[in-house]
């Protein structure tokens, strides 16, 4: 689940209220940071060499359960089965499904098909050839979350959705590969805009990537694109964060829908796709910690 950037937009957490007097209270803050790290840095926490394992632990969980559910993403299976699936393997594992009851939200992960940008709520729509849907996963293990999202393409698609979906996939890593300590959250959405707008996508700025540890979204904000709250924030090790580039065909605009709170569209109704791993800063370098066994590698193409 990505992090809303806009003080005064709808929250993301579907309560109605504006980002700024709800989940984003004191730019999130205080009452979301983690309870444990005994270092800080702009509010930021950096975890110890006990910690890092801890978040090791819960991103090889969730990864394996994205290679699981790779096996079930198929034309004919409904978006509600794939959930099922995933909160009966979750709490078999002793994990427990973070999006599960979280602000409201009520089922195990998000399942966004074709326009649906991010945070679609699963339900009884069976996959159709042709389609492409992002699974959102984050699994809670001995209280620490890891977190990850893909797109699959359903049998043959068009050129477009198989081009969006490169894109989503090609920024993220490129995103990836321009961090490292000493780096600065800035240049992720530099990355990611010049490959975007380069191939002539937009990219989404409603969501934002996230720090993430003993909470499911804290400090810092991890903007896709080039922003003056956080571009700033350099990147040391122990910090511990989201990368997640939605990337639209068409307009970048994705309003919610005010029947669920949740889902969020692109408003000209034009294919959006997403890639997302959990990534660790170390003294070495970035070290991604959903990596999964079977799913697509740098360099992949679609």
């Amino acid at each position: 689940m990505g992090a809303k950037t806009k003080r005064n937009d709808p929250c993301p957490c579907g309560s109605g209220k504006k980002h700024k007097k709800c989940c984003g209270k004191g730019n999130l803050r205080g009452a979301l940071a983690p309870a444990r790290g005994p270092k800080r840095r702009f509010g930021i926490p950096l975890l110890t060499s006990d910690e890092r394992d801890g978040m090791r632990a819960a991103g090889k969980a969730n990864a394996v359960l994205m290679d699981l559910v790779r096996d079930k993403v198929a034309p004919g299976v409904t978006l509600v089965q794939i959930d099922d699936f995933v909160r009966e393997w979750t709490y078999e594992q002793g994990y427990v499904p973070a999006c599960l009851g979280y602000r409201g939200f009520p089922k195990s992960c998000c399942t966004s098909v074709n326009e649906v940008v991010c945070h679609g709520i699963p339900d009884d729509y069976a996959l159709r050839e042709g389609d492409i849907v992002n699974v959102d996963l984050t699994t809670i293990v001995e209280g620490w979350y890891g977190d990850q999202s893909e797109t699959f393409l359903i049998g043959e698609v068009t050129p477009p959705a198989r081009g969006v979906v490169q894109c989503a996939f090609d920024t993220l890593y490129a995103a990836i590969d321009t961090v490292s300590p000493g780096s600065r959250i800035a240049d992720i959405g530099h990355a990611i805009v010049k490959i975007a707008h380069g191939r002539g996508y937009s990219v989404v700025e409603a969501f934002q990537g996230h720090g993430i540890g003993r909470k499911f979204h804290i400090d810092p904000g991890i903007p896709h694109y080039p922003e003056s709250q956080w571009g700033h924030v350099v990147l040391e090790p122990g910090m511990c964060f989201t990368i997640e580039p939605m990337i639209n065909v068409g307009s970048k605009r994705c309003p919610i829908d005010e029947s669920d709170g949740w889902t969020s569209r692109t408003i000209d109704s034009s294919l959006s796709a997403q890639f997302e791993h959990t990534l660790l800063m170390t003294e070495q370098g970035i070290e991604i910690l959903t990596t999964t066994e079977r799913g697509p590698r740098p360099g992949h193409r679609f």
